[in-house]
């Protein structure tokens, strides 16, 4: 009996060692979880296949968890205002490319992706197109697409009217001589778009750029008046509604024949009126009868991902951001939602999957295929500048002041703001 209890007791004894063995390796091999943030902006639909690509990166990271925030982009703007102002913003997020210029204007505003190349994979990018998200030769940012006005013909709409699709400013204006007839725009736009519009006209017709190569105001009044001129030309003879009356519903129904919108944009703009039957191309950037098209348009990333200068977690951050550029998971989720992709890792994943194509596909290959088209200063899209443009020209269209005194005064704005 005695070396049976003794036999047990050591049975218990190895029982308990052996636990404890089990629980120490337990201990040994648990890896803790590290939390980093991101945030984006967006419609319904960005916020839904992004939310899986994290679900997914979270499967293939374990050890990895992404908090998200995400909004439509008033909400997300003001928002990143304050957090960039008090160093709270997200470990990865959605930017801008006005906010390079804006919160980095030293290049110390995010952090160096540059440094993350371990993880981030830099090779599946141009030089070219990372310069983009280099401020004073630190790489900011990784740009996912590349963005640029286009023009959209209603080509349904003009072939019932016997007209071709329009290459030049003239051809505008004869389609509007017919198409104003049935109460149809042969072109329209909003505000930001005229205006860039109006840009690409006045730098052909003045063969000179609005920007000098500091950056600065290189029109003069004489020059801002042409530019004026232009868009009172455009309202007067209905080739374009007024700005402020733009709707953009009448895309769907054919009433506009014609819209300039971001290559981002083309299926927002425009998928309506495809599936209301309407044959809808990307037609190339008008130009004057001496220019060639592509002159005087400006392209910029449609949007960028950055890494916080103030992130806890860089390597963490830098592996989620080569998720969301390169991987295949994102891309087909993504498809060309954001634009073309940069990336050739994720282009590769559509192109094998038979998702380069489309709308939005074909007007970024006439951006691609076009190398007259300039990188995008970001004060073209200050909305001081575009606002005072249009004040300016109506006055004129209103009876209110003389194009002359108009445009000198648009030019000591502009100058100030510039």
């Amino acid at each position: 009996m005695k070396k049976l209890k003794a036999f047990i007791c050591s049975l218990s004894a190895a029982a308990l060692l052996l636990t404890g063995c089990s629980d120490d390796a337990v201990y040994k091999t648990h890896k803790e979880v590290t939390t980093i943030t991101l945030s984006w902006w967006g419609n319904d639909s960005r916020h839904e296949y992004t939310l899986k690509a994290v679900q997914r990166f979270e499967e293939l990271n374990p050890e990895i968890k992404v908090k998200v925030s995400y909004s439509e982009w008033s909400g997300y703007e003001a928002r990143n205002r304050v957090r960039m102002a008090s160093g709270t913003e997200t470990d990865v997020n959605l930017i801008n490319v006005s906010w390079l210029s804006q919160y980095s204007p030293d290049g110390k505003g995010y952090y160096d992706i540059e440094s993350l190349s371990d993880y981030v994979d830099l090779t599946a990018y141009s030089d070219h197109m990372l310069d983009y998200g280099r401020v004073n030769g630190v790489l900011n940012a990784i740009p996912i697409a590349m963005n640029t006005q286009t023009v959209y013909i209603n080509k349904t709409v003009y072939e019932e009217h016997g007209l071709s699709v329009p290459k030049t400013w003239d051809d505008f204006f004869k389609a509007a001589e017919v198409l104003s007839k049935d109460n149809i725009y042969a072109m329209s736009g909003a505000p930001k778009s005229i205006w860039l519009y109006a840009i690409a006209y006045a730098e052909q017709v003045l063969d000179k750029p609005i920007l000098n190569d500091e950056g600065k105001l290189n029109f003069n009044s004489s020059d801002l008046k042409t530019m004026m001129e232009f868009y009172c030309r455009l309202v007067d003879e209905k080739v374009i509604p007024q700005v402020e009356f733009y709707e953009r519903l009448n895309i769907n129904t054919g009433e506009y024949a014609g819209t300039v919108a971001w290559v981002s944009d083309a299926g927002n703009y425009c998928n309506a009126a495809i599936q209301n039957g309407f044959e809808i191309v990307p037609a190339d950037y008008t130009t004057d009868s001496s220019s060639q098209s592509g002159e005087g348009w400006y392209a910029k990333p449609a949007t960028l991902y950055a890494i916080s200068k103030n992130t806890e977690h860089p390597k963490e951050a830098a592996m989620l951001l080569d998720f969301l550029l390169n991987s295949t998971d994102m891309a087909l989720l993504q498809g060309v939602e954001k634009g073309i992709p940069l990336s050739e890792k994720a282009r590769g994943a559509l192109e094998d999957n038979d998702m380069l194509n489309g709308l939005q596909y074909d007007a970024s290959l006439v951006m691609e295929n076009n190398k007259l088209i300039k990188h995008m200063d970001p004060i073209l899209e200050n909305t001081s500048t575009i606002d005072s443009y249009f004040e300016a020209c109506n006055l004129v269209l209103y009876d209110k002041a003389t194009i002359d005194d108009a445009s000198k005064e648009l030019y000591s704005k502009l100058k100030e703001i510039m």
